[in-house]
């Protein structure tokens, strides 16, 4: 199994549940202090961990490599503590590794992405051992393909299955135009959805909760 944080966890669902070779895509938080948190607890902030996805797959089929490039494409890792319009340290981004060899690659990854020149600023991705993951508990109305949420702006980074919407969504950044994804960070993630202003808030703030 690979898990990984990369903001909402809904959002990180997508990308890695359309992969051949992936069985299984379960939403949830890691990386935090308490037992068995809730959703609400999460969301404030306070309990350390991040919201997270679990992936199960066949290494027969797929390589932990190809999860880790998807992976960098779905994130911003240049920015702490925060995805798009998502902020507080529950929307970090992280890769929690299972073995070694999940350690050596993901260290391997990061490092040929922060040696390439084409970054500025510095990743600020974690690459820690992975720990206890607790799934995410169900409840409807914090899905994020069945609604956008409460006044605020969202950033679809893959468009969700179930929500494809028509003109009124927010335009796709398909990597065929010259404007780039959003941030100006010429990271090169052909699933980007953008809009503007950026919503902001303050870490922690249940305003931009998914």
């Amino acid at each position: 199994k690979a898990t990984f944080a990369g903001g909402c966890f809904w959002c990180m669902e997508a990308p890695f549940d359309k992969l051949a070779g992936v069985s299984g895509v379960t939403v949830g938080y890691t990386g935090g202090r308490k037992t068995n948190p809730t959703y609400e607890q999460v969301s404030s902030g306070t309990t350390g961990h991040a919201e997270a996805v679990e992936i199960a797959y066949d290494s027969a089929k797929i390589s932990y490599e190809k999860l880790l490039d998807v992976f960098w494409h779905n994130v911003d890792p240049l920015t702490p503590n925060a995805q798009f319009c998502d902020h507080g340290t529950q929307y970090r981004t992280g890769i929690f590794y299972h073995d070694e060899e999940q350690k050596t690659l993901a260290k391997a990854s990061k490092d040929a992405l922060t040696k390439s020149g084409r970054f500025k600023q510095p990743f600020v991705t974690e690459i820690t051992a992975a720990s206890t993951f607790w799934p995410a508990e169900s409840r409807p109305a914090w899905n994020a393909r069945s609604t956008l949420g409460s006044g605020t702006t969202r950033f679809w980074r893959t468009p969700p299955r179930s929500t494809r919407r028509a003109s009124s969504s927010p335009r796709r950044w398909s990597g065929s135009s010259n404007s780039g994804p959003p941030r100006s960070t010429n990271w090169p993630a052909p699933a980007f959805r953008s809009s503007s202003p950026r919503t902001t808030s303050s870490p922690g703030s249940s305003r931009d909760r998914h």
